[in-house]
Order: C-alpha cells, then structure tokens, then sequence
C-alpha cells in the first residue's frame, strides 16, 4: 500500500481508537457516592425561660449636705473680746462651747441695775400688800405696786439674757463652714459671724425616676408628718478618696413630696449618720463629697430575666418554638441592667428565646439547635439498637 493512503487509514485509526478507550475506562469508573442533601439551617443556642424572684439595685446620685445649717448673727451690739480658736473654717466644737464672746460690760451693768429694782419694786410691793390688808391702802394702789414689781422682774429677765447673748455658743455638736467676723469687731444685731453646721447627721438629694419609685418603698407619708423622717430603705453610698472607692451606709428617710418640672424626677433623701465618724473611727465622708448610691429595691415576684445579649432593639426577642421555627415577639421590660433584662409580659416561662445572634431573622425561619439530636443521630441510634438487639 502507497505511503499516501496509509497515512489517511492510520489517522481515522487513531481517533476512532482514542474514542473507543475513553468509552471502556468510563465504564470503569465507579459511581459517586450519594450523599444525602445537608440542612443548611442556621445553628442557633436556645436558652429556656424561667420565673424568678429579683431584688434590684437602683442606682443615683448626689452631694452630701449638712442637715442642720446655721448662719450665726449677732443679737447685741458690742465689741468682740474673744474667740475660740476651733472658731475657724474646719473647727470641730462641742455643744454648747463658746465660739466668741461680745464684750459684756454693759450688759453686766443693766443685769446689776434690774437687780436692784427688782429688790425696791419687791419692797414697795410688799409694803402696799401689808397696808392694804390693815385697811391703809386702796386695792388700786396695791394694783400699781403689783405691776411695777412684774414690770422690774421682767426687764431683768430680759437684761439676763442679753447678757446671755454675748456668748455665742450652738445646741448642737458640729464644725464651723465659714468665720466672718473676729476680735476687736465692733457688730451689731444682725451681724453675720459665720456659718456653722451640724456633725451628727447629713443628708443626700437623690433623684428618682417614676420607674425607679416603682421599686422603692418609701417611708409612710404619716410617720413623715408625725416626726419629720422615717426608716426607709438602706442606700450603699460610694465615692473615690485618695484613688480608692470608699463606702458608707445610709438609709432613706423621707421624700421631698414634689416632682421636680424640670427634669420631672422625684428627690428622696438619703441620711448618714456621724458623717466625718467623730464617734467611731472609720472614713469621714465630707459634706460636699458627691457620691453614688444603690437603694435596695422591694422583691418583685414572677420575673423573667433575659440575657442583655438575647434582646434585639429595646423590647425584642426572637423565640423558638417546638417546630424550631423564629418568632419575632416583643415583651414588656420593667428593668434592666449591664447584663440582664427583666419582662412581666410578652414571654411565659418554659419558652425558649435564641442568645446567637441572627443578622436579618424572619418570622417563619427555620434553624437547628446547638446539641439537639438530628436525623442522622436518630438513624445511627436505630442501627446501634437493632446491633445490640441481634
């Protein structure tokens, strides 16, 4: 055969050749696995709703003040002849101490003066008294004798406690705020001397919101009136003293009664006693320091508290019912805090809510549950029993 027609039989040859081998190694080649199609639903965690009982802590804020405040003013004129070295901004003094002393002598002089009219309206009184019961005197001028001896003993009363006036001095134990006069000062009544307040006792304004008196037994209104405070609830008050938080314990004693139009709070007021602790030793709390506070709220009963993370927005959750299907349901909040939020309404207990989060659910959406059993874990289950079984 010519080389010619060799090279057109040989080529087809090939072809044909190549075509017949792919077809035999088709049929070799095994067939795929089948696999049964996968649930692509999304894997969430559930948590199971519970009731619970909560004490919550409310929480505010304010600056400590002095309960009881005084601006001391001259009530007679005179020169100042001493004052009391605690008599300074800081001072601590005793009740009833001397703070300073106006100068006493004519006052002195005026005590001495009544004195001696007193004794001669005395004398005159009783010598009428006499005369009258002899039949010498009219009742008329046993009248006059009476007053004038009731007139004289009351200018020394009041020439007694002018005297006493010269010595300024407080009811009460506390500390002085502020001096405005000092020796050698001639003052007159009205003259401020200063500004003092009471130790034993010091108040917080603290703000509350109509949600947080909602948690918050007041004190009775009717105790208030009857003695002006009341045990409240205890109020933990904290502030930060030389870079470290410090504590005091306080407790509510009444309520201001108003709403504030402004800001539309309601201020109770939180007393500390022995603020600057003169009696027992521990951190002195001064007035002016700006604290915080957590009041102790009343039990609220049948709860249902949802992890922060589980909300969505402000009132959402989504909840997974039996079919393992999203409900988007919204639920009725009374508190909150940095890691629980706390329904009365929207949820029941023994439902369960979804903690994973989930960009854009749906009502209706399907998920798998974290370590719930699948079908493929039901289908090995009923192989291992029927391999047990045999």
């Amino acid at each position: 055969m010519k080389p010619v027609y060799r090279k057109w039989i040989l080529i087809p040859g090939i072809f044909v050749g190549a075509i017949a081998i792919a077809g035999l190694l088709s049929q070799l080649k095994p067939e795929p696995e089948k696999r049964e199609e996968e649930n692509l639903d999304l894997l969430v965690e559930v948590l199971p709703l519970e009731l619970s009982s909560e004490s919550f802590r409310i929480r505010s804020q304010g600056t400590v003040r002095p309960r009881t405040q005084t601006v001391l003013s001259a009530e007679v004129s005179g020169s100042i002849v001493s004052v009391s070295p605690k008599f300074i901004a800081g001072g601590v003094f005793r009740e009833r101490e001397v703070l300073m002393r106006i100068d006493p002598t004519n006052y002195t002089v005026a005590v001495d003066k009544a004195e001696a009219l007193v004794k001669q309206r005395q004398i005159e009184y009783d010598g009428a008294k006499k005369l009258l019961s002899q039949g010498y005197r009219a009742e008329s001028e046993f009248a006059s004798a009476a007053a004038a001896l009731a007139s004289a003993q009351a200018e020394l009363v009041s020439a007694r406690r002018n005297l006493e006036r010269t010595h300024i001095r407080l009811p009460y134990e506390g500390m002085v705020l502020s001096k405005n006069a000092d020796i050698g000062q001639f003052v007159s009544p009205g003259t401020q001397l200063g500004v003092t307040f009471a130790t034993d006792k010091a108040e917080v304004r603290l703000p509350l919101t109509d949600m947080d008196l909602a948690f918050v037994e007041m004190p009775n209104a009717i105790e208030i009136t009857a003695t002006g405070s009341a045990d409240g609830p205890p109020v933990k008050l904290t502030a930060i003293q030389k870079g470290k938080p410090v504590a005091w314990d306080a407790h509510i004693v009444r309520s201001e009664g108003v709403v504030d139009e402004k800001s539309r709070v309601t201020y109770a007021v939180a007393q500390i006693l022995d603020p600057y602790q003169l009696h027992n030793g521990g951190t002195p709390l001064p007035v002016g320091t700006f604290v915080a506070a957590e009041i102790n709220s009343s039990t609220v009963l049948d709860v249902i508290r949802i992890p922060r993370t589980a909300l969505r927005g402000a009132d959402q959750v989504l909840i997974v019912d039996s079919e393992s299907k999203i409900e988007i349901r919204r639920v009725d909040i009374v508190r909150s805090d940095e890691d629980f939020a706390y329904a009365v309404g929207g949820v029941s207990a023994g439902e369960r809510i979804t903690t994973t989060a989930i960009e854009a659910p749906t009502n209706g959406m399907s998920v798998r549950i974290a370590g719930a059993p699948t079908d493929e874990d039901a289908s090995d289950e009923k192989i291992a029993s029927r391999a047990e079984a045999s």
